[in-house]
């Protein structure tokens, strides 16, 4: 296909496979992912859950071993040297070393600016309420009450399994299949970069769609409640999908789309209004604004490998135009 990234030879056996193969594996690829967390229920008739905890950590290991055997069929699928090492084959699913932080730090950055509205909403909030506290003489008390909720709620991160879920397993586990799995697939299949950004996100909603069966059938909503609710969710993540794997394919490093991923489940979706009306609309557009100016030079390969005539992150992404 045109605008297909070129493929260092030096670093593969026969250079690509078919387009059709690298489609299907990546649709075996996002169902396996969904219905390997009905393994325990439906195929080893485990008794139910005592407890939310156990439920989940069912859910992390099936999400762990569906992600574990994505990662090996990528192996024999993609077009590999075998003579590569383990840090070879990491480098094909952008896990790398070299450069972490800028993969960290920038697309934190760049995706913070579309919560310009949130901050500044917050912010407002505070500054009232330190007004009124100073009125009514209350001193310091809503100042050390918030940084007191702030440490009480990171510390109990650690043993709320919800936020294992939210801040560590879901973000690793879909960055790892949905983005270091597909994307080399998609891109050793023949399709351009541009196709792909559009492309993957579309696979990454398929492992969203249980959501609607379980909103029907397990909390008893109406299906209408439930198509409404996951298709809000759907049109989030495909969005999201989106971006971060244009993170991926501009960068190299799966360590940005995981730190993205990571913000937004903390943040939730951006705030565009709110009671303090226009100071917020103000700072989402404001933000939203130079977000989109920023993303070209935030994600500009140079920022992420030393060479990019050289590339380090062997699809080269670095010839990204």
């Amino acid at each position: 296909m045109e605008d297909s990234l070129p493929l260092n030879p030096d670093t593969m056996d026969q250079g690509s496979i078919s387009s059709g193969i690298a489609v299907v594996a990546c649709m075996a690829m996002a169902l396996s992912y969904v219905l390997v967390l009905y393994a325990p229920t439906f195929i080893l008739r485990l008794p139910p859950p005592l407890s939310l905890e156990t439920y989940m950590i069912r859910r992390f290991a099936c999400a762990s071993i569906s992600t574990a055997a994505s990662l090996v069929a990528c192996v024999f699928l993609l077009p590999m040297k075998r003579s590569w090492n383990a840090s070879s084959i990491f480098r094909v699913y952008g896990i790398r070393h070299d450069h972490l932080w800028q993969a960290v730090v920038f697309p934190l950055l760049l995706t913070s600016l579309l919560y310009s509205g949130c901050f500044v909403s917050k912010l407002l909030f505070l500054l009232t309420a330190r007004k009124q506290e100073e009125s009514n003489g209350e001193g310091d008390s809503l100042t050390s009450g918030f940084s007191h909720g702030f440490l009480e709620r990171i510390s109990s991160l650690t043993s709320n399994v919800l936020a294992w879920r939210n801040y560590v397993v879901a973000p690793l586990t879909e960055e790892l299949v949905f983005r270091a799995c597909m994307i080399p697939l998609l891109l050793c299949g023949g399709f351009s970069k541009y196709t792909i950004v559009f492309l993957s996100p579309i696979f990454f909603s398929l492992a969203h769609v249980n959501h609607l069966l379980e909103l029907y059938y397990d909390q008893r909503i109406s299906f209408s409640r439930a198509v409404m609710s996951v298709g809000l969710q759907l049109g989030y993540t495909v969005i999201f999908g989106y971006y971060a794997s244009f993170l991926f394919i501009r960068t190299g490093h799966l360590a940005a789309p995981i730190a993205a991923h990571v913000f937004c489940n903390v943040m939730g979706l951006p705030l565009i209004s709110s009671t303090r009306g226009k100071a917020t609309r103000m700072a989402f557009m404001v933000g939203a604004l130079v977000f989109f100016v920023s993303l070209l030079p935030a994600t500009h390969p140079g920022l992420y490998n030393t060479r990019t005539e050289h590339c380090n992150c062997w699809h080269g992404y670095c010839n990204w135009k």
